[in-house]
């Protein structure tokens, strides 16, 4: 089977809904990036070829997993923006943006600043970052699962969900992570990837830690 053709950007807004003004901030983030990405390397060459899918409509089918009553977001390891920049433009509220290199949370600024994008970057290594309790946590092709969880942890609140793009290795993933973590989870197929699969984090503890609850419940009884 062929690969389909690449995704316009007026094909991008069909597929997720947006108004004109809202388009206009994507094509503007668009344009940014592909003028930095000569001189920092933002996302890898070969996915420019088919950029508002592999990257923009990637990122906005995310959205739907957000629960309405979600008030601050937390991407950690931003890189060029997906998933964070993206459903900021969407409408997603208190979006954080966490990306050590310097370089690219310039490119971050630049991006918030030019296309009029509400979003706080910071940059800093993930373990640095002030308590900010978050709603929603995601991340994109950042770390294996088990190491991801550990890095929310930084920024958990009580009913933090995870929303994780992941490949075809989801489950070798969530084997490992099983061996750290106890996870409650959902998956979901990808719209833009037929080997893709979106994992929804409902909840998770330590390994030991849910032992240790175990104990106490049984010694309590």
């Amino acid at each position: 089977m062929s690969d389909p053709p690449p995704m316009t950007a007026d094909a991008f807004a069909a597929a997720n809904a947006v108004s004109r003004e809202t388009l206009d901030r994507f094509e503007c983030y668009a344009r940014l990036l592909e003028r930095w990405q000569g001189s920092v390397n933002l996302v890898s060459t070969n996915s420019m070829a088919d950029f508002w899918r592999r990257h923009m409509d990637d990122s906005a089918q995310l959205y739907r997993f957000v629960p309405e009553s979600a008030r601050t977001l937390v991407d950690l390891g931003s890189g060029a923006g997906f998933p964070g920049l993206v459903l900021a433009i969407l409408g997603v509220p208190d979006v954080h943006l966490v990306e050590s290199d310097q370089r690219k949370a310039a490119f971050l600024r630049e991006v918030a600043r030019e296309c009029r994008i509400p979003v706080q970057v910071h940059n800093c290594r993930i373990d640095a970052l002030p308590d900010l309790a978050a709603d929603v946590v995601t991340a994109r092709a950042l770390a294996p699962l088990s190491d991801l969880l550990a890095l929310a942890q930084t920024v958990r609140g009580s009913h933090t969900i995870c929303i994780f793009p992941k490949g075809r290795r989801l489950d070798v993933e969530l084997t490992a992570a099983n061996k750290v973590w106890n996870v409650k989870y959902v998956v979901h197929r990808s719209r833009t990837d037929p080997e893709g699969q979106i994992l929804i984090v409902e909840d998770y503890v330590r390994v030991a830690d849910a032992s240790l609850d175990i104990r106490r419940n049984a010694e309590a009884r």
